[in-house]
């Protein structure tokens, strides 16, 4: 399994282009909270961007913590997401030791599957 990292982010001028993108592309949706990566300042305006994202663990405490097994272990590390089984309890979330499964207003949780959808709307790529 192909695990994505973001390894220049010193060159992140903070435009979201990712965020959007997973949103749209992988959710069908198109707003800030629906994207499996978040994009944020990494302390104050000089400093950069820092990039929250889904690190693969394996085992992933994740879906362990799912008590419906909407997520599931990933062969390789990282998640599988089966939307229709999740009840919005946000266990997974609150499992997770990177803070990288963002819950929507509504509960639904968005996670990095490592598609690479992101990454050609990167402008610095």
């Amino acid at each position: 399994m192909k695990i994505l990292t973001a390894p220049r982010m010193e060159r992140c001028i903070g435009c979201h282009s990712c965020s959007l993108a997973c949103a749209r592309l992988v959710h069908q949706n198109l707003s800030w909270n629906t994207a499996g990566i978040r994009i944020g300042s990494s302390g104050g305006l000089s400093t950069g961007f820092e990039a929250r994202t889904c690190l693969a663990c394996d085992p992933a405490p994740c879906a362990a913590a799912c008590p419906t097994g909407a997520y599931s272990q990933r062969k390789g590390g990282g998640v599988v997401v089966r939307k229709k089984l999740c009840i919005r309890c946000g266990a997974c979330a609150a499992a997770c030791p990177v803070d990288a499964i963002f819950l929507a207003p509504d509960g639904e949780p968005f996670v990095c599957i490592h598609c690479g959808r992101c990454v050609p709307f990167c402008p610095h790529d």
